[in-house]
């Protein structure tokens, strides 16, 4: 194992010093990539709660480099929705900070602007499909473009994990390929007495995941993603969503979903699910490697089929985005570590193995192994179906600082509670966005 270590830290050595002489040598002047040197550094950390990911990278870090320790807080993401700002504003802002929207954060200069960072530590190896989420132009808006502002610690997608027992029960033998299938196995599990769909509503609207799933299936991802990114004009009141809603709405109102959703938090979805509880779950592909781990061969993942067989898939996919406050008492620390994350192979197998999401980076390196018939390894094949079909999409919780908790939350709540429609909802929503980028 140390010999691994200090083969993995001679590379990043190596080409540190190589990317050191190819900026120095384009700027005339001797510029060194960011790096942690070898005095002691204390990286202040913000993770999300819950999500082990992030802690364990910090880990094996310190273990590689150890003058490095991290000082970690956690919270949970709604309060990171609404305290990032506040947080990131204090004298002893993180150095690293996992950041659920980046826009407002950009507006109100609060993150470390990370373009010389690109240079300097090569991510032009990069596809940057992986990058544009985080890009934001002068000011906040739109995303999409602009300066590079936050990098993700893996790239997760989001789809439909269901129970394999649960699924021989009612003689499902293989991933529906059209939504009509879909809707028919969740008509049979109700018939059987097993609950279609387990799904969290409390404290976040996690009935945001099956809506969005089913936006990608009535429509193309690019004006969602207009929308997410702050385009001119855009809006999520289309022909196509209103489609979606309406059917997440038929969901609603077949009883698919526990009759006590708006009282069920994330956590508790997980447990339940895991216990046997739901024959699907709408989530993403950061569960893959906490079932493989703690419930082996027990569930199964598929991409949201598209509205007709053999039509393109479309999913929410996005970076585990972290950024550097502006503020950061250790920026270049940091932005090695988020180069390190990428391409260190040690950290790039924790990434798949706890994470269950691809680890990006540039395209030569290889993927981590994984166990045959994982839920990981039918997560990222998932992920590169929806590559092929290049269905990417943002959340769209992600549109603004605060459309996730003014918004989508309580209008899905009222809509599980009986007291909204799919039009009303997204009338609601789009009136909250609007209202929010007026300020």
């Amino acid at each position: 194992m140390e010999e691994v270590v200090l083969r993995n830290q001679s590379r990043h050595a190596l080409r540190i010093a190589a990317l050191t002489l190819s900026v120095a040598a384009t700027a005339g002047t001797a510029l060194a990539a960011p790096s942690c040197g070898t005095d002691p550094v204390v990286l202040n950390s913000y993770f999300e709660t819950g999500f082990p990911l992030p802690t364990r990278l910090a880990e094996e870090f310190t273990r590689q480099f150890p003058n490095v320790t991290f000082d970690i807080k956690e919270d949970q993401f709604a309060n990171m929705m609404e305290n990032s700002p506040r947080i990131l504003s204090e004298p002893n802002a993180p150095d690293l900070i996992r950041v659920p929207s980046i826009t407002d954060l950009v507006a109100n200069n609060l993150l470390r602007n990370l373009d010389a960072d690109f240079d300097a530590l090569g991510w032009d190896q990069f596809p940057a499909g992986q990058l544009v989420q985080l890009r934001v132009e002068e000011g906040g808006r739109p995303r999409g473009t602009g300066s590079l502002y936050g990098m993700g610690i893996n790239y997760s997608m989001t789809g439909v994990f269901y129970n394999k027992e649960l699924a021989a029960q009612i003689g499902m033998t293989e991933a529906p390929k059209s939504v009509a299938e879909l809707d028919a196995l969740m008509a049979k599990a109700k018939e059987a007495g097993i609950l279609p769909v387990m799904q969290w509503n409390k404290g976040t609207g996690g009935f945001a995941f099956p809506l969005q799933n089913l936006m990608g299936a009535y429509g193309a991802p690019e004006p969602i993603n207009d929308w997410i990114f702050q385009k001119d004009g855009a809006t999520i009141n289309t022909a196509d969503n209103l489609k979606a809603a309406e059917h997440l709405e038929g969901w609603i109102k077949a009883g698919y979903f526990p009759s006590d959703a708006n009282a069920i938090e994330y956590f508790q979805m997980m447990s339940r699910f895991m216990g046997g509880e739901g024959l699907f779950m709408f989530n993403g592909d950061w569960e893959s490697g906490n079932l493989d781990t703690n419930a082996k061969d027990k569930f199964g993942f598929f991409i949201m089929p598209s509205l007709e067989e053999g039509g393109r898939h479309a999913s929410m996919s996005s970076p585990l985005t972290f950024g550097i406050s502006a503020n950061a008492a250790n920026p270049e620390c940091a932005a090695f570590f988020l180069d390190w994350v990428a391409r260190n192979e040690e950290a790039r197998k924790i990434n798949v193995e706890v994470g269950g999401s691809n680890p990006g980076g540039p395209t030569d390196l290889p993927m981590p192994a994984v166990e045959p018939g994982s839920v990981t390894e039918q997560s990222l094949a998932a992920g590169a179906t929806l590559a092929q079909d290049n269905g990417a999409m943002d959340f769209i919780a992600n549109a603004t600082g605060a459309i996730f908790a003014a918004g989508w939350t309580p209008e899905l709540q009222k809509m599980v509670g009986g007291q909204q429609n799919a039009g009303g909802l997204l009338e609601a929503v789009q009136r909250e966005y609007e209202t929010q980028l007026s300020r």
